[in-house]
């Protein structure tokens, strides 16, 4: 038996990091009968609590990580990229890199702009400072007394602040708060860790509410359908556990598709949701023709340039017997580096002064990283200034392999296939070059180990890139909002689905456009837009 009930208020389809804010304010009204469906577990595991575990979930197919792989990307020589993507309590934000940050001004702004009424970044500002319980108290910019803890990195290690004076002394400004008044320049990241524990939003959100009698959240709950009856949806069919028992339950108010960017497209798909054509090659009855479903995807590319180290870093502290020290100092205290995400300085940087926001991130990484890691930290010493390209060119799709709910989604990504997107990177190794290169990482610096001291022009560096780069697992757009004129949009800027009742999408996939930096704090903020419309009934 799946647990739940036959009937609730609003179903949420999904307990994702929009989904979990979703399913607490909702039920925070005791007369709400608020129901979340999950196909994953609790995440209740070590690895999911302690802040370094995300490098094995991130890495590996696990009980929380769906672990996706995308059709080969022709502009990076036919590679398929790794799609991780979280699965169970918590979603993304409970295998995540845990870096707080929520994006530019300009980011809400540009949507604003695109027609979409209440989106603008002083609409959502409140909404970023209402979840907050941020550790430098509450001001113009952060809230506290929220769920979701805000804090600094707790690291001491002296590489973070060699790295932030290389960043000043290559030109950059330093910034306090990538969060606050101004984004560019380098500093400090902002993470959710809190007592050396993982504060997604399974633990921010979802459980403090599981202890009202009005909410249920299911577990190994897949959803194959959202039915729909009259131009409404009216229910969910699911089957449940591993003998895949089916279900069905009845939403008297509303269904909310929280399921996250490869799978809220899947899930509408599967229920007849989507471009016309597609679905009827498939066998899939044609419910609503809205083509725009799965399209307009879009990801953050990231390249490491490496360097190695004469002082011991995280491979010489992490490798053989002092991996299980590790965890054992963690287990006694929550300290050590158990309890931090390795990610914890950074910035945020212009390739062109004409732009209107930053178009690089950089994450500084006291280990040599290739792939972002997929293959694994280099079994050397080193450090690696990982420049992140922020507002692609590029976008993709999200299609069904086959009727069959269980089978993966068809993702092609389509990375770097504009010019304008290689160039951006190219420029960003340059610029990181510039920063690995300064007087005060010369204490660790040996040598750049890649792409190396005869990778120069342009070419090279092309070359380089299509041989190396990587997503760095920010998916968004694929049920985007747009204005009412708008084509291709799935939702309006209510979050409800064009030409049904009762059915809304609310998670990364709506976003008309990737915002500048990593996407899980915004995804969070999108949940609770979500509930604060559906609980005012527009």
């Amino acid at each position: 038996m799946s647990g739940l009930p036959d009937q609730a208020d609003y179903v949420i389809i999904g307990a994702g990091s929009a989904g979990c804010v979703l399913a607490n304010r909702l039920s925070a009204d005791p007369a709400n009968r608020v129901a979340v469906l999950e196909a994953g577990g609790r995440n209740a595991h070590l690895l999911a609590t302690m802040p370094a575990g995300m490098a094995t979930l991130m890495r590996d197919a696990n009980p929380s990580n769906w672990a996706f792989e995308s059709e080969p990307v022709e502009a990076l020589g036919g590679r398929r990229m790794f799609v991780p993507r979280g699965r169970g309590w918590g979603g993304s934000s409970a295998i995540n890199g845990m870096l707080y940050v929520r994006g530019n001004r300009a980011d809400y702004d540009q949507w604003r702009q695109m027609g979409l009424a209440g989106w603008s970044y002083d609409d959502v500002l409140p909404l970023f400072r209402r979840m907050e319980d941020f550790e430098g108290g509450a001001d113009d910019w952060h809230g506290q007394g929220g769920e979701l803890a805000v804090r600094y990195g707790t690291s001491r290690d002296p590489i973070y602040r060699a790295f932030i004076a290389a960043g000043r002394s290559a030109g950059h400004r330093e910034t306090e708060d990538f969060n606050g008044a101004e984004q560019d320049g380098v500093g400090r990241y902002q993470v959710n860790i809190d007592g050396g524990r993982r504060a997604g939003a399974r633990r921010a959100f979802l459980l403090p509410a599981l202890k009202r009698p009005n909410l249920t959240a299911g577990t190994d709950i897949h959803v194959t359908r959202i039915v729909v009856e009259g131009g409404r949806a009216v229910a969910v069919e699911y089957v449940s556990g591993k003998d895949r028992t089916p279900g069905r339950i009845t939403a008297t108010r509303e269904i909310i598709v929280s399921a996250g960017t490869m799978q809220s497209p899947q899930i509408l798909n599967l229920s007849g949701i989507g471009d016309p054509e597609s679905l009827r090659a498939l066998g899939l009855p044609v419910v609503a023709a809205l083509p725009g479903v799965g399209r307009n995807l879009q990801d953050h590319v990231d390249i490491a340039v490496t360097y190695r180290s004469r002082l011991p870093l995280l491979w010489s502290r992490t490798k053989g017997w002092r991996a299980a020290m590790i965890g054992l100092r963690y287990l006694i205290s929550r300290g050590g580096l158990g309890a931090s995400n390795s990610l914890e300085a950074g910035g945020f940087l212009r390739t062109r002064p004409e732009l209107d926001r930053p178009d690089v991130q950089i994450q500084f990484i006291p280990g040599a990283m290739v792939n972002h890691g997929q293959k694994g930290m280099q079994p050397f010493d080193g450090f690696s200034i990982d420049m992140i390209a922020l507002h692609p060119e590029s976008r993709g799709t999200v299609r069904l392999r086959s009727a069959d709910p269980f089978a993966a989604p068809e993702i092609h990504p389509n990375h770097l296939a504009t010019p304008g997107d290689v160039a951006t990177l190219r420029a960003a190794v340059r610029m990181a070059r510039a920063i690995g290169e300064q007087p005060a990482l010369a204490p660790w610096r040996i040598a750049e180990d890649e792409p190396g001291a005869e990778v120069v022009t342009d070419a090279a560096i092309d070359a380089w890139l299509r041989e190396r780069a990587a997503t760095i697992f920010h998916p968004v757009g694929t049920c985007r909002m747009g204005a009412t004129d708008d084509p291709g949009a799935v939702v309006d800027a209510k979050l409800r689905l064009r030409g049904i009742a009762g059915l809304r999408v609310a998670d990364a996939s709506v976003m008309p456009t990737i915002v500048t930096g990593n996407t899980n704090a915004a995804s969070m903020m999108i949940g609770e837009k979500a509930a604060e419309l559906i609980l005012a009934g527009v």
